[in-house]
């Protein structure tokens, strides 16, 4: 019976060989790792359809996040890369703050300043509408660790206390770290995956800046309460900063129920800090690309080189698209109401 199986599993082997190695071939060269991302382009998401504000009315214009398009690289992605002219890759370092990051890591930390970016939008939006808004709680993070780092602290980590202290920002952190020496252990409390544990991190000094570290960098997450209400959804593959500009420009519509829009298609990106000054990001001409291909008749690129790359690419192409040069919060406003 083994026998028989096996000169038959031989049989087809010797029979079929030609079209066996094809599909390994195959399966090599699209599941083999190459140590980039392949760029194929831009799109956009509605922010209207991700925001929505108790009592708000409907615009009939919209404001859109753009995004960048780009596939894991293969062997086949990457030399297709060769062979579609709007294709583009992009090293795998240009993801990272250095090589011992983690895909989960980056992840985490992509989440992470997707919040504080919504948080942050919320923030402008709510004081420039003259709407109540107010902290209700908000936690430290580690988000990143350095190769330099001594410490068991892991990325993800709340921090609870540092030395039996609580800090409620990085700033008032840093301080405290600057009060102390070179060689010098603090005893940190964290919760990690809902548990309380008390880890270590060893100070040092970097003689380039004559400053003391623990390696760690910490992020402020809000949580903020305010009336009326908003309700934000996102994906959980979806992360980043970049949105945070259009963000608020949707929740801020919603909230003063006029629209902000004047019936146009609008696409943006930039991220937005809580004074309202816009900030550049990754990409931004791909995601003009986006915006043209989705017929958007406004584009808004941060001041800086984003705004200079994206009138250079609107120029190449001929695009008949607006942009418009985003410097904070208040100016976009005045350009949109022009």
């Amino acid at each position: 019976m083994v026998n028989t199986i096996y000169k038959k599993i031989k049989d087809f082997i010797q029979r079929e060989w030609k079209f066996l190695l094809i599909i390994f071939l195959l399966i090599f060269i699209t599941r083999f790792p190459v140590d980039c991302y392949v760029i194929t382009g831009g799109g956009i998401i509605s922010a209207t359809d991700r925001v929505h504000v108790t009592g708000a009315r409907k615009k009939s214009g919209s404001f859109n996040l753009a995004y960048v398009s780009e596939l894991k690289g293969t062997i086949y992605t990457y030399l297709l890369s060769y062979i579609v002219p709007s294709f583009e890759r992009e090293s795998t370092s240009d993801y990272k703050y250095d090589e011992s990051e983690s895909s989960e890591d980056i992840e985490f930390r992509n989440n992470l300043l997707l919040n504080q970016a919504n948080n942050n939008a919320k923030y402008v939006a709510y004081t420039n509408a003259n709407k109540e808004i107010k902290v209700k709680s908000q936690s430290l993070y580690v988000y990143y660790i350095s190769k330099d780092a001594v410490t068991d602290l892991k990325v993800g980590d709340k921090v609870v206390e540092v030395d039996g202290k609580s800090f409620q920002t990085f700033s008032s952190l840093r301080e405290y770290i600057n009060t102390k020496s070179s060689g010098e252990v603090l005893s940190v409390k964290v919760e990690e995956n809902g548990k309380k544990k008390t880890k270590s991190a060893k100070l040092y000094k970097d003689a380039k800046e004559n400053a003391i570290y623990m390696g760690v960098s910490i992020m402020l997450d809000k949580n903020y309460e305010v009336s009326p209400k908003v309700d934000i959804k996102f994906r959980n593959s979806e992360g980043g900063p970049s949105g945070g500009l259009m963000m608020s420009l949707e929740i801020y519509s919603q909230l003063i129920n006029k629209d902000v829009t004047r019936g146009r298609k609008i696409v943006g990106t930039g991220t937005i800090s809580e004074d309202g000054e816009v900030g550049e990001i990754d990409g931004v001409k791909y995601k003009l690309r986006g915006a043209v291909k989705n017929k958007a008749q406004i584009f808004i690129a941060p001041s800086g080189d984003n705004y200079k790359e994206a009138v250079k690419e609107k120029k190449k192409n001929n695009y008949k698209i607006k942009i418009i040069e985003a410097k904070n919060f208040k100016q976009v406003l005045e350009e949109l109401a022009k």
